[in-house]
């Protein structure tokens, strides 16, 4: 037996689901701490790091939110 690649349609839903999920989020966050810098008229490696934190935590925010909307709606156990 052949240990081959799956093929997409053989993905569970659940993991398409999340990698869209994590996409989204990140997205956000992303925006978030460009806006913030931007705003801010920095620019440079410092912004750069900065940028990245507030992307992170935005991000990280994001999911849970996420997460407990779900929950609430019982879409998640």
């Amino acid at each position: 037996m052949t240990a081959g690649p799956r093929s997409v349609s053989k993905l569970p839903v659940s993991n398409v689901l999340s990698v869209l999920a994590i996409l989204a989020c990140g997205t956000l966050g992303a925006l978030a701490g460009y806006a913030s810098v931007t705003a801010l008229g920095w620019s440079g490696t410092f912004a750069a790091i900065v940028a990245t934190a507030i992307g992170m935590v935005v991000a990280t925010g994001a999911w849970i939110a996420g997460a407990v909307v779900l929950r609430k709606l019982g879409w998640l156990r």
